[in-house]
């Protein structure tokens, strides 16, 4: 249920609205305030139009008022068509008139980059909170919602329907519209255009489509996020009644991070914004030819329960291709039942083949029905969770003979009967799509999808399973533990910030074993005097040595690490290699000592990293490790808080995951321990504020556990002069 139920969006107020301001009309057909009169007027808008204009007297036949003082009453939106220093002005004027909502279209704002636009969409934005106006822009291409006829962008034929539509670029939503019109079978709820995000950002416009009763999916085309948790967190409420689609361009608006830690340097990607929202049950388009298809998809089906599908063919090349996509996209090809099979086997030739992907090898050219019975069959079966047929249904009284298009049609409506009697989707790929026969109309007529193109297909079947996993999953999903910080990692931090510094390793580790982190025991040297109680302390066992410095971040880059070293001998002369090859490396360095630790066991390197994005907040890294991280950029992303089943989705992500299941011989990882780790450190994040990055690199899983060899923590810094510290 949606945190905001009780709280309705106040974005209703002006995005239904029953009267509207066009402040700048005109009677010139090449300006924005004519072409909004003629989209209102043309379409039938059934509310109050207030055009403003002091020098004319009528637009399009419609009384003009000489400001936003002289109209009766009140409007619920104006449409601001004016140059952007007359915005800030007329947003007072706008609230002393009780206008809820208003339009900036102009542009000369924020996105000039240039201080005078910069101050003046700050002015903008004071005018209108000041005055309790909402604003979407400015440097918008419009609103429209066309369910209540308000058509702002005078655009022609398009067709009300379910899909809501929130897009930065208005080439884009044009593009969208068009191929809808070409669709025939499309429509749109709302649509508008974000512009700047000066008030009105995606997660407000989302929570709106989440309300809004003609919305059955809510699809947005994103450049830049401005405030991306609030999105997730919207997102993460919005999916649960209804699907979202993104379409996301570009990297995030921050860029990518400049960062000391791995972690830092492949955060800020494109890939962890699409992770993110995967996260949260968004569907993710990466192309953009698919964001109207799958969006008509989850709109009409909303969800299978899984992601099995049964193909059904009528030829073995398109079978075979329709296989190949199903399984690049994640899905599985379902296996059909003994009795599945034989029911099938009871209909089709003997030289069809019944398993799947299912091909009826001609028995449907002079009975193109069959393939409905086909469906059914597959339908019945309980190990498939969505149904693609493939080939040339539509077309059969085209290619073989006229007296086929009956059959055609008794099969389409016996496909709308099943789709009516189970909740497993079914979807339609046609290679007759494009000249849409009577079949194909038929089923588009009742809320079936049929596409042109197989790939497009098959993005749908895997948005639909994606979902109903998603869902599925989210349904047993257990809060996070929070965890109590500890006392001695709290002064650490606290020293640190006051010496202007990040977490020693060893302070790192601390912190990591105080809440249980699997961490072996080490011990610092200070000084080469320290060395002989250390190894007495370890005895003659292969041991690690690793520079400790707040300057030195990269140990191995400057020869700051020493492995195998056994016995007082060799650790002594280790330690004076380590130091001089690190004063090498700087001169300038600082170094607090040398950290002496049991060397791992064999096992696989893998990395744990969390970084604050400027645009998403804390977010959780894994992936493969070791020193080639930034090289392979094996790595996966999830917000903190973690799930259990965002650690688990996190393991099965990762290119690599066959290595953690054990190859060549080697043992399978330990998974449970490494998700309770993902999980433990999630919980860390959050219990401590001032840990702005981490890195363990490597943690070495094993057969039997983990261990974390190496942590680095960068500590959030405070304005002050912090004092040097020496060894």
């Amino acid at each position: 249920m949606l945190a905001s139920a009780t709280q309705r969006s106040p974005l209703h107020d002006f995005l239904a609205p029953d009267s509207i301001a066009i402040v700048g009309a005109s009677a010139d057909p090449s300006k924005r305030g004519y072409k909004a009169m003629v989209g209102l007027i043309k379409d039938g808008y059934a509310g109050k139009i207030y055009p403003i204009n002091p020098k004319v007297d009528r637009v399009l036949g419609v009384r003009t008022y000489a400001s936003l003082a002289d109209i009766p009453g009140t409007a619920d939106l104006a449409l601001i068509c004016t140059p952007a220093a007359s915005v800030p002005g007329l947003l007072v004027e706008c609230g002393k008139k009780g206008v809820k909502g208003a339009v900036i279209l102009a542009s000369g704002f924020r996105e000039t980059g240039r201080p005078e636009g910069i101050k003046l969409e700050q002015e903008m934005l004071a005018a209108a909170r000041q005055n309790g106006v909402r604003v979407i822009g400015p440097n918008t291409s419009g609103m429209f919602n066309l369910h209540k006829k308000v058509n702002l962008l005078a655009l022609n034929n398009v067709k009300a329907g379910g899909i809501g539509l929130i897009s930065q670029s208005g080439n884009m939503l044009l593009s969208l519209v068009l191929e809808a019109q070409r669709n025939g079978h499309v429509g749109f709820s709302t649509y508008a255009g974000p512009g700047n995000q000066a008030d009105i950002g995606f997660n407000d416009y989302l929570r709106y489509l989440g309300e809004d009763p003609h919305t059955r999916v809510a699809t947005l085309y994103v450049e830049g996020f401005r405030d991306g948790r609030r999105f997730l967190d919207a997102a993460r409420e919005i999916t649960a009644l209804k699907p979202v689609v993104v379409y996301k361009s570009g990297s995030t608006e921050a860029g990518q991070k400049a960062a000391s830690s791995h972690t830092g340097a492949l955060a800020g990607s494109y890939a962890m914004t699409l992770d993110l929202l995967r996260q949260v049950g968004v569907s993710v388009v990466q192309n953009s030819d698919e964001i109207l298809p799958v969006a008509e998809g989850l709109a009409l089906l909303q969800k299978a329960r899984g992601k099995r599908v049964a193909v059904v063919a009528d030829g073995g090349g398109q079978a075979t291709i329709a296989s190949d996509r199903l399984s690049e996209a994640g899905l599985v090809l379902a296996e059909l039942s003994a009795t599945t099979r034989r029911r099938l086997g009871e209909i089709l030739f003997p030289q069809a083949s019944l398993v799947n992907p299912v091909d009826v090898a001609g028995s449907s050219d002079a009975n193109p029905a069959l393939l409905a019975d086909c469906l059914e069959i597959v339908a019945d079966d309980d190990g498939v969770d969505s149904i693609f047929l493939v080939g040339m249904f539509g077309g059969y009284h085209t290619r073989f003979a006229e007296d086929l298009l009956g059959g055609e049609m008794r099969g389409a409506e016996s496909m709308i009967e099943l789709a009516r009697r189970t909740d497993k989707p079914l979807v339609v790929y046609s290679l007759y799509a494009p000249v849409n026969p009577p079949a194909l109309r038929r089923l588009h007529e009742a809320g079936l999808p049929v596409y042109s193109s197989i790939e497009h297909a098959v993005r749908v079947l895997a948005a639909l399973g994606e979902r109903g996993s998603y869902l599925a999953g989210r349904a047993g999903e257990q809060p996070a533990l929070a965890l109590a910080p500890d006392g001695d990692a709290e002064r650490a931090f606290a020293t640190a910030q006051a010496e202007g510094r990040d977490l020693f390793e060893f302070e790192a580790k601390d912190l990591l074993r105080a809440h249980g982190v699997a961490v072996p025991l080490e011990r610092l040297a200070a000084s080469a005097g320290d060395l002989t109680a250390i190894a007495e302390h370890f005895g003659e066992q292969p041991l690690a040595m690793k520079v400790v410095s707040r300057h030195i971040l990269h140990k191995s880059d400057a020869g700051g690490v020493k492995l195998n070293v056994q016995g007082e001998a060799q650790m002594r002369v280790a330690f004076d290699e380590i130091l001089d090859s690190c004063r090498a490396y700087d001169a300038q360095a600082l170094i607090t000592g040398v950290l002496v630790a049991p060397m791992a066991r064999k096992g696989t390197e893998v990395i744990i990293g969390v970084v604050r994005d400027p645009i998403f907040g804390p977010v959780l890294m894994f992936g493969l490790g070791g020193i080639f991280v930034e090289i392979l950029e094996d790595v996966v992303f999830r917000a903190i808080p973690l799930s259990y089943g965002d650690a688990c989705s996190m393991l099965d992500q990762i290119k690599s995951r066959k290595i953690l299941g054990g190859v060549r011989g080697e043992a399978a990882v330990d998974r449970q321990a490494l998700i309770d780790l993902l999980l433990k450190v999630s919980s860390i994040v959050q219990a401590y504020p001032s840990l702005a990055e981490l890195d363990l690199n490597p943690v070495i899983a094993l057969a039997d556990g983990y261990a974390v060899v190496d942590a680095r923590i960068i500590v959030e810094r405070v304005d002050a002069d912090r004092p040097e510290e020496t060894l």
